[in-house]
């Protein structure tokens, strides 16, 4: 049998690229890890030094992240997604007000650890023609889902938009994640679910 384009389909040929694709994406996401553990430490680590410590040559590093732009850009885009997908399988295993108050939790944790990044995305966004900083669609997108599912269940008071929910935590943005963040992240969530679901006709 041929398939489109004239080629013969090659089971055995088949078989074996699987397997790289898979081990091609596990080297990324360990470039990823590392990476993050580094240049939190240090904004201006070796990439060098990163690919050695992820395990992985130089030439399969600079496939996956051709510059230093590239990679700390693709470790706030991948840990941001990571928070946002988040919101789903919380929403399939939780109900929306447990839910949402657990992803808060997960999303406080991305904020400190962006914190920890800054110095690294500052770097590379404000150098003359470099790349914008990626936008927070993703979280907004799961903060709507929530906050929707929040609503539809009476859990909490209805009409709140996801750009009213992160205006009304932007103060973990003001936490030093230095200090011993998490009592008073904490509690500032409390308020903010306080507040969410303060006229809820669930109620």
């Amino acid at each position: 049998m041929t398939v489109e384009g004239g080629g013969v389909p090659h089971p055995d040929r088949d078989k074996k690229d699987a397997p790289l694709r898979s081990d091609a994406q596990r080297n990324r996401e360990r470039i990823l890890e590392v990476a993050r553990e580094e240049l939190t430490r240090c904004a201006n680590a070796p990439l060098s030094a990163i690919a050695r410590k992820a395990g992985v040559g130089q030439g399969t590093f600079y496939r996956n992240f051709p510059h230093r732009e590239a990679l700390v850009l693709e470790i706030y885009r991948y840990e941001m997604q990571q928070v946002a997908d988040a919101a789903r399988q919380l929403l399939a295993t939780r109900g929306p007000e447990h839910a949402l108050r657990e992803w808060m939790d997960r999303l406080a944790r991305f904020a400190m650890t962006k914190a920890g990044l800054a110095d690294a995305i500052r770097l590379v966004t404000s150098a003359p023609g470099g790349p914008a900083k990626p936008g927070p669609t993703p979280v907004m997108e799961a903060a709507e889902l929530l906050l929707r599912a929040g609503e539809d269940a009476g859990a909490i008071r209805p009409g709140v938009t996801a750009d009213d929910f992160l205006l009304a935590i932007g103060g973990l943005w003001q936490v030093d994640p230095r200090e011993d963040w998490q009592p008073r992240v904490t509690r500032l969530l409390d308020l903010v679910m306080d507040g969410l679901r303060a006229g809820a006709p669930g109620r």
